[in-house]
């Protein structure tokens, strides 16, 4: 069994996470800080899940004894706010236990770099080529617990600063990191905020902590009955967001996309930065604002790289992750939490949608899950035969897999990841930005192999 550095860190099922291999992977990262010269403690965060502190606490263990300090925070905790403390402490990086958004039965580690953004491939691949070598040694350092949560909402306070009073919010924290965080946030803004699953629960009420439609139901029934001015959700680890309104439901993530971005950039003018598998209604308003559009390959780590190159007003992916100006360059749903309320008190969110649909078009989505033998990338160019349902193809871009840009502006994309069970998974997206013409995208999103244990 392998420890693989994947889009956000190493994935697998819980039992893949043994007192070896994870004294393997935290000596690693000590032994890279050491042969990196990069001073400072780590941070070691985790999400509420079963098996996190007991993966936590070795993790912790092996930085100690390899001489570097660790700060712990004193309950499961946001991602982003591991990664704010990073950087608002000066550590050297973190260490994040969790599995995100997917099903209880996984767990899984991520490395923060000193920057707060997620790390390259570059630091990966050098933690990676250290699996097999022994760790520093030196005198055991100490271990410090803190609340990291006054620091970060300090920063919150003044990246955006204002009230919320005379508006109603319901939260789901899906029994994830995000519960007495983001609600507690929105509540002492001054909104009225009614919690819903926001009790510690590491199985998560048995299903997957995704803030999707599939999983929303709750949500959706608590808005619409209480007569909410909207919903707000976060996944797992709370560095996703999911907004219910209360005419559409639950938002797709292209639309919020698109409602965040055409409220910022008009006040803000400047570059966008989104994944090849997000929507062009975002480049349809980047147009209207003379702003360019950075097209990046799916992972959240290109977005962050990206932003610092151009200097992006906001930067986002389809899957629900977002950033702006000025926070840090990861996804982070307990700060677009805030601005997403912000926004629904200074205008509804469904009378922007309205707007937005009424100039550029709207998106339209579905999903399915297939499986195929191997990445059907180059075979798929191959079968088109220069078009799709009977539209020509312009052009084929490879920036991530495949993605066959058609006339008319609607596009195919083909991406290939081998399994953990060495099959191709692979789901099927359909989306556009006009109600006449919509864009069909086939996802299969990357991996990398890992080391042999």
């Amino acid at each position: 069994m392998s420890i693989a550095f994947g889009t956000d860190g190493w994935r697998d099922t819980v039992e893949a996470f043994t007192p070896a291999r994870v004294r393997r992977l935290g000596g690693a990262v000590a032994g890279y800080l050491e042969a990196e010269a990069i001073a400072g403690p780590v941070v070691v965060g985790m999400d509420p899940r079963e098996s996190s502190p007991t993966i936590a606490a070795g993790l912790t263990a092996v930085l100690a004894e390899a001489g570097r300090a660790v700060i712990r925070p004193d309950r499961d905790c946001p991602t982003p706010i591991v990664a704010y403390t990073v950087v608002d402490r000066g550590a050297a990086g973190a260490l994040m236990v969790t599995a995100s958004h997917n099903p209880p039965a996984y767990n899984g580690i991520k490395f923060i770099p000193a920057d707060g953004a997620p790390a390259t491939e570059a630091v990966t691949d050098a933690i990676t080529a250290r699996l097999g070598a022994p760790g520093p040694t030196g005198a055991e350092a100490a271990v410090e617990t803190i609340d990291p949560h006054p620091a970060y909402r300090r920063h919150l306070d003044a990246l955006l600063p204002g009230r919320l009073e005379g508006l109603e919010i319901v939260y789901d924290a899906m029994h994830g990191a995000g519960r007495g965080v983001t609600d507690a946030l929105l509540r002492d803004r001054g909104a009225a905020v009614t919690t819903i699953r926001g009790d510690r629960d590491p199985g998560f009420g048995g299903q997957a902590p995704e803030p999707t439609p599939a999983h929303l139901g709750p949500l959706i029934e608590r808005v619409r009955s209480q007569g909410a001015d909207l919903g707000i959700a976060n996944d797992g680890d709370a560095d996703r967001v999911a907004v219910v309104t209360p005419d559409r439901g639950v938002l797709s993530a292209h639309l919020l996309f698109a409602a965040v971005y055409a409220a910022r950039v008009a006040d803000q003018p400047g570059p966008v930065v989104r994944t090849v598998s997000t929507s062009t209604l975002i480049d349809a308003i980047a147009a209207d604002h003379d702003a360019a559009v950075v097209e990046v390959p799916v992972g959240f780590k290109w977005v962050a790289a990206a932003m610092q190159t151009h200097d992006a007003v906001m930067g986002g992916e389809e899957s629900g992750g977002f950033t702006v100006a000025g926070h840090l360059r990861e996804k982070d749903g307990v700060m677009m939490a805030l601005l997403l309320a912000q926004l629904a008190q200074a205008e509804p969110l469904d009378a922007r949608i309205d707007r937005i649909e009424a100039t550029y078009g709207t998106v339209h989505t579905g999903l399915r899950s297939i499986e195929v033998p191997a990445p059907p990338t180059a075979a798929v160019v191959d079968a088109c035969d220069g078009q799709v349902a009977g539209v020509p193809v312009a052009r084929v871009d490879r920036t991530d897999g495949v993605k066959l840009w058609l006339e008319g502006g609607a596009w195919m994309l083909v991406r290939g990841k081998l399994g953990q069970y060495g099959t191709f998974i692979g789901r099927s997206l359909t989306t556009g930005i006009t109600t006449t013409s919509p864009e069909s995208e086939l996802i299969w999103p990357p991996a990398r192999e890992g080391t042999d244990e």
